[in-house]
């Protein structure tokens, strides 16, 4: 972002981050242009402490990091909006947000939230992690065995064995777009451009 006005707000600008999936703004922080590359090329957000006086990328404690989705300066390039998948609560008091924002209720939102959660932390005993520890090959593998049993679903069983499957295979993509690093937000823009 090259059109930032790093002179007017002595070197720091506010940055505003939005749940990339639900919309919801869950923190504000400040970025210096050290910050602001870290975050570019990283993937992963950073910000500057007025306090501490040194940069810090958010989850470096906790884990509960922001995966970067795409950011944005605002028409007078003195604040940025960041959008980000959440790895977990962003909130120092373990809240989702700092804002007291409620997180809106999107069960594939949700669930893909579990599963990058998994990614990181990749607790012991959780069919996620096994997956995440295979790798690639064995994600796409459960993907097409998913994928065959939807078609067998809905040529030879129930309705309700059919919705079973379908959320068998759901779980599985998002896994696989997890691994790959793809955001839900990088699927609903797709989507938008589909409809139009």
């Amino acid at each position: 972002m090259k059109n930032i006005d790093w002179k007017k707000s002595n070197g720091l600008v506010p940055a505003i981050v939005q749940d990339e999936n639900s919309g919801s703004v869950l923190m504000l922080g400040y970025m210096n242009k050290e910050a602001l590359a870290k975050t570019t090329k990283t993937k992963k957000v950073w910000f500057y402490s007025r306090s501490k006086q040194r940069l810090w990328m958010k989850g470096e404690v906790s884990k509960n990091v922001l995966n970067l989705g795409e950011m944005k300066s605002d028409c007078d390039g003195d604040t940025v909006l960041i959008k980000a998948s959440p790895a977990g609560p962003t909130c120092h008091t373990d809240a989702y947000s700092c804002f007291k924002e409620e997180k809106n209720i999107d069960e594939l939102v949700d669930l893909f939230a579990i599963i990058k959660d998994r990614q990181v932390k990749l607790p012991k005993g959780s069919y996620t992690t096994s997956l995440f520890q295979a790798g690639l090959d064995k994600i796409l593998l459960k993907v097409s065995e998913e994928s065959m049993e939807v078609v067998q679903a809905a040529q030879k069983q129930t309705k309700q064995r059919l919705i079973e499957e379908t959320v068998d295979l759901l779980y599985h993509v998002l896994v696989l777009l997890a691994q790959k690093n793809i955001a839900l937000g990088d699927i609903k823009k797709e989507v938008r451009k589909r409809k139009s």
